[in-house]
């Protein structure tokens, strides 16, 4: 009589990837940030296909303002400006400040999977780099507008602000009225200079492209944040 042994060992070894196929199936169910097949929500945490899931909303309206809706998220639409490589569809206004800081000046309309990286963007990044570093939160971001139709300076490719899937921040105020912007403390050898710096690495991966005054004069007083589509998913950060 043959041994029994070996298969013994096989159905053994069945048995565990068995339960490791299921324990893998509750770990995916328990953390659909992670997986580019699950439906984007704004209150899930960052996860690996989270920058994936923004930038297929960028092209897709229906999802991207569905997820603010299943977030209760306030928000009002702006009507579709330009033509062709300028069309910006997308662009809208969160109101209230639930999601992000009050925004000066407010008529900013970034698109809407911008809109919903800066809530993410606020939710783990900022306000928590604030606290650490201030002790208080952030209460309103200065920008310096989203939609532009133009190209990159001093190249041919079209800017991601032509279809308003870009912000441009640069400043932060506090909630006791202190005003943090690039131009004047990028540089500063104190607690304001950490700050900056720290919320210009923290978004590095959440945004396509991070653009801060290291990376040339042009962004010398401002964050350049979008959500451009790139081959394989990278992105920039400089």
């Amino acid at each position: 009589m043959k041994s029994a042994r070996p298969y013994l060992i096989w159905f053994a070894i069945a048995v565990l990837l068995a339960l490791g196929a299921i324990r893998a199936m509750q770990w995916v169910r328990d953390h659909p940030e992670h997986m580019p097949t699950a439906r984007f929500e704004l209150a899930h945490p960052q996860g690996w296909a989270t920058h994936r899931k923004l930038v297929a909303m960028v092209g897709d309206n229906d999802a991207c303002f569905a997820a603010l809706d299943r977030a209760d998220a306030g928000y009002e639409r702006r009507p579709v400006v330009g033509e062709g490589v300028c069309r910006a569809a997308q662009r809208m206004v969160l109101t209230g400040d639930r999601f992000v800081p009050t925004m000066r000046p407010s008529n900013a309309a970034p698109g809407c999977a911008v809109s919903i990286a800066m809530a993410l963007w606020n939710r783990d990044v900022v306000q928590p780099l604030a606290q650490r570093f201030f002790g208080q939160s952030v209460v309103a971001l200065e920008n310096l507008g989203s939609y532009n139709c133009r190209k990159i300076a001093g190249r041919e490719a079209q800017s991601e602000h032509s279809t308003a899937n870009a912000i441009d921040i640069s400043a932060f105020v506090l909630a006791d009225g202190t005003r943090i912007s690039l131009i004047n403390d990028w540089n500063d050898a104190d607690v304001r200079r950490e700050f900056l710096r720290a919320v210009r690495d923290g978004s590095c991966g959440l945004f396509s492209t991070v653009l801060s005054p290291d990376y040339n004069r042009a962004h010398a007083d401002h964050f350049h944040f979008d959500m451009a589509a790139r081959t394989a998913g990278w992105t920039v950060c400089r």
